[in-house]
């Protein structure tokens, strides 16, 4: 499995959706469990000591915790996806963003899971020839719409 997403709610699973077609459209291997940071956190660490990704997407509204928390446990990339759910998701972009130094977290716009599952694949693709030409084709098609 090359990619790891985690929700921290059921309400998040739209945006889950979103990224798991892009990253089936492109051919990544991926999980998705859902989990909680602030309910769930002794789980979380099981989910992050125990998976093979090679990149976290980590989806979260309102605190938005999920991402940094995911970033404070694991040195593997972490993508965060802000969610709309109170204040236009503004809350939970800012939260992400503002990591403190030595706990990165890439951030994608809100609610934008496609731009985590792409931001994924390419991370993947610094290692991987066959990936690197699915992405040109889908920014070739891209191009065409």
């Amino acid at each position: 499995m090359d990619v790891m997403i985690i929700c921290g709610s059921k309400n998040d699973l739209g945006i889950v959706e979103a990224t798991e077609e892009l990253l089936n459209e492109l051919g990544v291997s991926y999980s998705s469990e859902t989990c909680s940071a602030h309910r769930n956190p002794a789980q979380l660490d099981a989910i992050l000591r125990t998976t093979k990704a090679k990149v976290i997407i980590a989806i979260a509204g309102l605190s938005a915790a999920l991402p940094g928390v995911c970033a404070s446990l694991t040195t593997k990339p972490v993508i965060g996806v802000p969610v709309d759910v109170q204040l236009s998701g503004l809350d939970a972009l800012l939260s992400m963003m503002q990591m403190p130094s030595g706990v990165p977290v890439a951030t994608v716009g809100i609610n934008n899971g496609r731009n985590a599952a792409l931001l994924a694949a390419e991370m993947l693709a610094m290692h991987d020839k066959d990936l690197e030409h699915r992405l040109q084709d889908y920014r070739n098609r891209m191009k065409k719409k």
